[in-house]
Order: C-alpha cells, then sequence, then structure tokens
C-alpha cells in the first residue's frame, strides 16, 4: 500500500510542476503579446476626414399664383376648344377619300408592287407597275396602296405618290412616299 501511495505522491507532483511550467510559458507570451497591442495601438493614428459644411438653403417664392389653374374649366375648355379643331382637320383630310371608288391597285400593299418601267404616252408620263406577275399602268392622280395613296409625279426612274396614314394620336396625316425603278438580274 505505501508503495501506491508513493507512486501517487511522484504522479502528482509531477502534474504540478508540469501545471506550474505551462503558468509561466502562458504568462510570458501573453505578456509579450500585451505589450504588442499596445505598442499599436500608440503608433496607428486614425484619419477621419472633416465633414464639408451643410449648403446655404435660400427659400424660393412661388410664383404660379397668378397662372392658371390646371384644374380649371377655362383649361379644360381650351384643351378641348384645340381637340376639335384638330379633329376636323383630320376629318377634312380623310373624307373625301372615303367617300370615293376604289381603284384596282388600292387593294394591294405599296410593298408588293414594284415599277419595271416608264413611257410617255399622247404626251402623259405613265409607270408600269407589276403586282403579282400582271402589269399597270398608272398616271398622275390615280391611287396605288392601301393607305388612300394618289400618285403625283411620274418620273423615269420613281413614281412619287401621297398617302394619309394616323399618327400615334389617330390623328390622319399626309405622308410622302415613293417607288424606285427595280432592275432586272438577268
Amino acid at each position: 500500500m505505501t508503495l501506491g501511495l508513493a507512486s501517487l505522491l511522484r504522479a502528482a507532483l509531477a502534474a504540478s510542476l508540469l501545471v506550474s511550467a505551462l503558468a509561466g510559458c502562458g504568462s510570458e507570451s501573453h505578456d509579450e503579446l500585451q505589450q504588442w497591442m499596445n505598442d499599436q495601438r500608440s503608433q496607428t493614428r486614425p484619419k477621419v476626414q472633416p465633414i464639408p459644411e451643410p449648403k446655404k438653403y435660400t427659400p424660393q417664392a412661388y410664383t404660379q399664383e397668378a397662372a392658371v389653374d390646371p384644374f380649371s374649366t377655362q383649361k379644360l375648355a381650351q384643351a378641348l376648344k384645340k381637340d376639335t379643331t384638330q379633329s376636323s382637320t383630320s376629318a377634312a383630310l380623310i373624307a373625301p377619300e372615303q367617300n370615293r371608288r376604289k381603284q384596282p391597285l388600292e387593294s394591294f400593299p405599296l410593298d408588293s408592287m414594284s415599277m419595271v418601267g416608264s413611257l410617255v404616252r399622247q404626251g402623259q408620263p405613265v409607270a408600269l407597275l407589276q403586282v403579282d406577275k400582271h402589269l399597270y399602268q398608272v398616271r398622275p392622280g390615280e391611287y396605288i396602296g392601301q393607305n388612300f395613296g394618289r400618285i403625283t409625279k411620274v418620273g423615269e426612274t420613281e413614281v412619287e405618290l401621297r398617302e394619309l396614314v394616323q399618327d400615334a394620336t389617330g390623328e390622319w396625316i399626309e405622308r410622302k412616299a415613293t417607288l424606285q425603278l427595280q432592275e432586272r438580274s438577268r
């Protein structure tokens, strides 16, 4: 039994020596670390840029007191009057076109037509247009295309026409268009 007590005392003594040795090592490295941290804090200086001064606010006077109220009946009446005059102009453009008899080439879009020649007949220029493998003779004043296109001029290399189309607001406007002479490649 004494032998067991002696080995137990030796083990306890060895453990206490080990703990004290480790405590000494730990406190030395901890002291060095603490010293380094303090040195770094003393050497480091923060760089803070100053905030610019705020701009001075100068209030502006409200100058629209004398203007027409956007919700007034006067403003609405002006807008309605303007709208009716535009509608009457637009109606004047399209009304004669809708009341006349359609000509045969008005059933084809301009994209499907090609000018293949021109000639002068009885002193008047005539253009030769090809549509779906059929040849048509057209003169100034005749109508072609699906946008009320009226031929204004027939030249040697092109046919000029005026079309009536609707713009984005639904108003009818005039637009110029041309058909160029198409040369055949052999």
